[in-house]
């Protein structure tokens, strides 16, 4: 079977062509703690879940706004807690705080410190996909583009500077946060059999000429 092609580098201009993605999955907004604590007790039974947050955009300089929205998706359903309705309750401090549940993000670090600004807690095993991607030889480290070199589709950033702190979020906002969140497992997955299954990493033909080149991986 021929071993699948990817490259070190994606070329933002090619993303154009690509169908787009959009998590097309049940959805349910969190807006109570009571909710929370149901929607946990979900998630704390589900073998692999995807994680990101949205914080509200500042066009002041100075002025910074705390996680507004925490993404958890499974293979089923994606919840949106609204953290600047509910805060972060112990519940979700559990979840956060699990060891056990694989758990994937993305610059997941920065996810984790603006969480700590809402309340400190100590951080569980999180999977962070570009450090499973430096691993793999690929340079690129936004979701957008290892969805793209990956797994072949373009996933829009429109609603990524919308008001997430508005009072109820719109039908855009909601497909957006939750295929961040899906989208996550989807490549962590992949890239998992890629790295069983084998892979061609190479680099793309420069601009002005030279020599592509590419590794193996098998």
């Amino acid at each position: 079977m021929q071993m699948k092609k990817i490259v070190d580098r994606f070329d933002k201009q090619s993303m154009a062509n690509l169908p787009r993605v959009l998590y097309e999955g049940r959805i349910e907004v969190v807006v109570s703690e009571d909710a929370a604590k149901r929607a946990v007790k979900y998630l704390l039974k589900q073998p692999m879940l995807g994680f990101d947050t949205e914080t509200r955009p500042s066009f002041v300089r100075g002025k910074m706004y705390k996680v507004a929205l925490l993404q958890v998706c499974s293979d089923e359903i994606c919840f949106l807690f609204r953290l600047n309705q509910i805060d972060l309750p112990q519940c979700l401090v559990k979840l956060l705080s699990d060891k056990k549940i694989t758990k994937i993000g993305l610059s997941w670090h920065d996810d984790i410190h603006g969480l700590l600004a809402r309340k400190q807690f100590k951080p569980g095993t999180f999977i962070d996909l570009q450090n499973v991607a430096a691993d793999m030889g690929i340079q690129d480290m936004s979701l957008q583009k290892l969805y793209a070199n990956i797994l072949g589709g373009k996933i829009s950033k429109g609603q990524q500077l919308s008001n997430w702190e508005a009072d109820s979020l719109s039908e855009p906002q909601k497909r957006y946060a939750a295929t961040d969140a899906w989208a996550c497992i989807q490549l962590y997955r992949e890239m998992m059999r890629m790295q069983e299954e084998g892979y061609e990493l190479q680099t793309p033909q420069p601009p002005l000429g030279g020599v592509k080149t590419s590794i193996s991986n098998e």
